[in-house]
């Protein structure tokens, strides 16, 4: 049978056993690291982790291609299977996870909050990071476009608005303190994929009077910054020395 690793696959990689997860501590890192984090307080939940620095563009090298064709932290490899099984894309990497969350814990048994689940870490896979994505591209590059800047601007500010709406309960009279769920909501996968990137919004260029309109959405912020397992999601273990 064909090995899934590279000869140059890093030792640490190759000779991992368990859940092993490869990343660095960017927000589409810090989704699944946050994840992994709440599993370990709710279950014991162990796993090994590789941190690599993109800024080498090691996500491009042939065994990092091997694992994962389009060159993206963070990756999971699940060495319980036989042979082990590589799961990319943050949201896809969440949801295979809560085969974990035996308790739905930051999931849903009702199949009707499992869909509005799924439809918020969409959006924010689909329509928030890309857009936050390029903003911060774009701000940082080298050579400035006015245009493209304020593009992604725009469509970030819009959908921090969406994410008000929902938060507020402006339409439906029921304020959440989390994006899925009945009455005010739990705290699931999908708030982890859009915390991560959302909690960055200065690097945006946002003003505090900017993000005023948008209270609910800012006490959500700091509502999950206080949980411990998202600290330590974010934290020291993640950051390469």
């Amino acid at each position: 049978m064909q090995s899934i690793f590279h000869p140059e696959t890093p030792a640490d990689v190759k000779n991992a056993t368990g859940l092993h997860l490869v990343t660095e501590n960017t927000p589409n890192g810090q989704k699944v690291q946050i994840l992994l984090e709440e599993l370990a307080d709710a279950y014991g939940t162990k796993w090994t982790t590789t941190l690599i620095d993109t800024g080498t563009n090691e996500q491009k090298k042939d065994w990092f291609l091997s694992l994962n064709p389009n060159g993206r932290i963070p990756i999971i490899i699940d060495n319980t299977q036989s042979p082990p099984f590589t799961v990319m894309e943050t949201s896809a990497e969440l949801l295979y996870l809560l085969r974990l969350d035996r308790e739905h814990h930051f999931s849903f048994e009702d199949e009707l909050e499992q869909s509005e689940l799924l439809q918020w870490l969409i959006f924010w896979h689909g329509s928030g990071a890309p857009y936050q994505g390029n903003l911060r591209f774009f701000r940082c590059a080298q050579e400035q476009s006015t245009f493209a800047i304020e593009r992604f601007r725009n469509e970030t500010y819009r959908v921090f608005g969406v994410l008000e709406l929902q938060l507020s309960g402006k339409y439906t009279g029921q304020p959440k303190e989390f994006l899925a769920g009945n009455g005010k909501g739990k705290f699931t996968i999908a708030d982890m994929g859009t915390w991560a990137w959302i909690k960055n919004w200065r690097q945006g260029g946002y003003t505090d009077d900017e993000m005023a309109e948008y209270p609910h959405v800012l006490k959500w912020v700091e509502r999950i910054a206080e949980r411990p397992a998202v600290q330590r999601g974010i934290g020291e273990r993640y950051k390469l020395s």
